[in-house]
């Protein structure tokens, strides 16, 4: 029997495109701006979504609205897209993005301090050669 797993991927990004549209046009105030879908994974039966949710700004407002509309964003899901079944949706917190941005500002920190210190040597060894050629001409 051939596998449906090209088939399950195209619905999971279907899925994802669309609740990112819906979200984005979501009236909620506590949604932030900022959300993004970063991913979805529906199940083989269609039952239930796993909405994967990043969200820059305040976090645990935004998932309290996401989880408040749940069925407005799936009764909107439905009749955007074609699908035997309307999965029920799970939204889940991906700080993924959170993180990468964090790490991000740690590394231009580390390489800030890095071109500090580079700065400092190199005037070192400037000072050291200047008194070194000072020196020399006062012993001719």
């Amino acid at each position: 029997m051939r596998s449906n797993q090209h088939g399950s991927s195209r619905v999971s990004h279907d899925v994802q495109r669309s609740l990112s549209r819906i979200i984005s046009e979501l009236k909620d105030p506590r949604v932030g701006i900022m959300t993004s879908v970063t991913r979805c994974e529906v199940t083989k039966d269609l039952k239930e979504c796993k909405c994967y949710v990043s969200v820059l700004g305040d976090a645990n407002a935004t998932m309290e609205g996401l989880n408040s509309a749940r069925g407005f964003i799936r009764k909107q899901l439905a009749s955007s897209l074609n699908l035997r079944n309307t999965p029920e949706i799970t939204f889940v917190l991906d700080s993924s993005i959170a993180y990468g941005i964090e790490m991000s500002h740690k590394i231009d920190e580390v390489l800030a301090e890095d071109r500090k210190n580079q700065n400092h040597e190199n005037e070192a060894e400037s000072e050291e050669e200047a008194s070194g050629e000072a020196g020399d001409g006062l012993s001719d």
